[in-house]
């Protein structure tokens, strides 16, 4: 962590020739389980990482807005809070500020919240794997959020940090995501999970405290080129699952996630495949994660190890959302000794799985999964131990 807050610090110096006035970090996060639920009203089980996104930055007097990231070259963007004030907030408006349209999306929203700010100018880097699905842009969205009520002295809580940040990925980037990402960053604490209700934002801390086992988080280092696509397909298609069957009930279901699997098994038969098992998906997914978070405050992990084989078992037969990838990594984890379960987290196609391993095997097992996945895929995977850490937001 320490090397990297020094990477920005100089990066930092270098570019504004002067010493910060504040730094700080924002997690990334993992999804445990709870995968392509959040659409369907379902719950989620996430937590924040000690892997994230740091920030340096100053205020200005002179209304120009400088930033810089320590990860890009030829990455500083520069503008005037006037230009931020007039412009819309839409994609088109942002595109040209590239990377920065997050944290200048940020920005807008704020200023549309009311909120009185003047120049600033900041440098950030990250030490979350580029592309891996562990929500770099609600890291750095979340960041902005915190580095920006900190300069200015801005009245904003985590909650409404996550919903800013939420509208600037949506509105000024473009890209079209849930709450998830962007409220465990601003609200994770370290040694807890979230049980998060995507659809009412009613959150609980759940104990994630493994002591003799370790969560690997597993890189693919694929491309998730079909997750974009693939993600509308599956939420077009758990739409047409709940026209079918929301109205059978004697109070009509307004998403999938509220039927028990005891009320889906009484009219599946009235879907066609593939949204059988699209809708199966997602009505057994939200039930696995509401008895994961029973295991893990029952301290019973073997019992959530097999919740995350049965994840991604789902994720792979019934969702059709893993890949060649996804699947070679898990299967090279299952195989492991000490390895309790293993599943993909994120959008799939690509991106991060995750394994809940015994410590005493963690290392071993490392090894060994890195070496089968490049026997099978031909590349290499990146491998680390994960922990949890606090959002500068946290309660």
């Amino acid at each position: 962590m320490d090397n990297y807050l020094d990477k920005v610090r100089d990066c930092y110096s270098d570019y504004f020739r002067r010493e910060e006035e504040i730094d700080l970090f924002t997690p990334g996060r993992v999804n445990l389980i709870g995968e392509h639920i959040d659409y369907n009203g379902g719950r989620v089980l996430p937590c924040s990482l000690s892997v994230g996104t740091y920030g340096a930055a100053s205020k200005r007097d002179d209304g120009r807005i400088m930033l810089v990231s320590a990860d890009f070259s030829g990455s500083y963007i520069e503008t005037e809070v006037s230009v931020i004030e007039e412009i819309n907030d839409d994609p088109d408006s942002f595109r040209a500020f590239g990377w920065a349209a997050y944290p200048l999306g940020v920005f807008k929203k704020l200023i549309m919240r009311g909120h009185k700010m003047s120049g600033f100018e900041m440098a950030v880097t990250g030490s979350l794997p580029r592309g891996s699905g562990l929500s770099s842009s609600a890291s750095l969205e979340v960041l902005t959020c915190a580095v920006l009520k900190k300069l200015f002295g801005l009245e904003l809580d985590g909650v409404t940090a996550s919903i800013v940040s939420l509208e600037a990925e949506r509105d000024c980037a473009g890209v079209n995501c849930g709450i998830m990402d962007q409220f465990v960053c601003a609200m994770g604490k370290k040694d807890h999970a979230i049980l998060l209700d995507t659809s009412t934002l009613e959150y609980e801390y759940s104990p994630f405290v493994l002591k003799d086992h370790t969560l690997l988080i597993m890189n693919t280092k694929k491309t998730r080129r079909l997750a974009d696509s693939k993600y509308n397909e599956r939420r077009s298609e758990c739409e047409k699952a709940l026209l079918i069957i929301g109205k059978k009930f004697d109070k009509e279901k307004k998403n999938l996630c509220e039927i028990t699997p005891e009320e889906f098994e009484k009219v599946e038969e009235l879907l066609p495949d593939p949204i059988r098992r699209r809708a199966k998906h997602a009505v057994y997914e939200n039930r696995r994660t509401l008895d994961s978070e029973t295991a893990l405050k029952n301290g019973d992990i073997d019992f959530f190890g097999r919740l995350l084989n049965a994840s991604h078992d789902s994720l792979r037969d019934d969702y059709e959302v893993t890949g060649a990838e996804l699947d070679a990594i898990v299967d090279a984890a299952r195989a492991q000794k000490g390895v309790l379960g293993a599943r993909m987290t994120g959008a799939g196609f690509g991106g991060c799985a995750i394994a809940l391993v015994k410590k005493e095997f963690a290392d071993e097992a490392k090894e060994n999964i890195a070496r089968v996945y490049k026997e099978k895929i031909g590349y290499d995977c990146e491998i680390m131990k994960a922990e949890t850490y606090d959002s500068p937001f946290a309660e």
